[in-house]
């Protein structure tokens, strides 16, 4: 697994899908160097061995690291030192370019040093696999289901943010938190917000009322960010992003259009009709 050169960032939908790639594999390997896991797969995992000390089953073992993964373990103390005032991305691409360079014999000693770590792995694999019941493996697939929804959620809303989708509007409320919460009293957020929902239920109409035609005009500018943004994921491809108003709009149009040009004929088979009605 390497890491690849940053791509250039392009308007185009498949240069920010690049680019937002580019970075999530950054961040996952730079988490995982530090951390030992898969950064993409730690939700999942603990899930998965907390549902299997519920079930009273042996946990999933653990995936050692690759060669290269090995390395960036290995070698980040080192250049840590070397460049305190790096960034931990930044220590990661200049780990993958030393990589890279690295000549094959040495990329073998961390690949030979992975194998026993591997053939372990394998071995309390299958036993892991052995002990699970019908029962026991239906429900962590249930679980892995459920962590693979989640994650594909979170996908979806980096790629929007990537794509720039504007923010949902705000009802009187929200408004009224946002302007209040600096100054509102409480140890907690919790008591924060408990304390403003109860000074938002002292307010009379009339004081409501700035916060209500605030919202107003918020839903204004909400609708009209989102048309300008449909149309650029029209022009993009994207029609799979647009709302579902917007779909069923974009569909009835057609349709329209079709029946008024499929009562065209019927309308000129009657004028020919009266028209030899008349003549008769």
């Amino acid at each position: 697994m390497y890491l690849a050169h940053e791509p250039k960032v392009t308007c185009s939908w498949e240069g920010k899908k690049k680019y937002l790639r580019f970075t999530v594999i950054n961040i996952k390997l730079a988490l995982r160097m530090w951390g030992g896991e898969d950064a993409g797969s730690d939700a999942a995992l603990a899930a998965e061995r907390g549902l299997c000390r519920r079930l009273g089953t042996r946990a999933r073992p653990k995936r050692p690291l690759n060669a290269y993964l090995r390395f960036l373990r290995e070698s980040q103390p080192l250049y840590r030192q070397k460049h305190p005032e790096m960034s931990i991305l930044e220590l990661v691409k200049k780990m993958a370019g030393a990589w890279r360079e690295l000549p094959p014999s040495e990329k073998q000693v961390y690949e030979k040093a992975g194998q026993a770590d591997w053939q372990k792995y394998h071995e309390e694999l299958a036993e892991y696999k052995a002990q699970l019941t019908p029962a026991d493996a239906a429900a962590l697939r249930e679980e892995k289901e459920r962590q693979l929804a989640r994650r594909r959620f979170f996908q979806k809303k980096r790629e929007l943010t990537v794509l720039g989708k504007p923010k949902k509007s705000r009802n009187a409320f929200n408004i009224f938190v946002s302007e209040n919460y600096p100054e509102s009293q409480g140890a907690s957020p919790t008591a924060k917000m408990k304390n403003l929902y109860d000074k938002w239920q002292q307010l009379t109409s009339s004081q409501k009322q700035t916060y209500l035609q605030l919202s107003e005009d918020d839903k204004v500018r909400y609708e009209n960010e989102m048309k300008s943004w449909e149309a650029k994921m029209v022009e993009l491809g994207r029609e799979d992003l647009l709302r579902a108003t917007t779909r069923k709009a974009k569909e009835k149009t057609p349709k329209t259009v079709k029946s008024k040009a499929a009562k065209t004929p019927s309308q000129e088979a009657k004028a020919k009709l009266k028209l030899k009605e008349s003549e008769e």
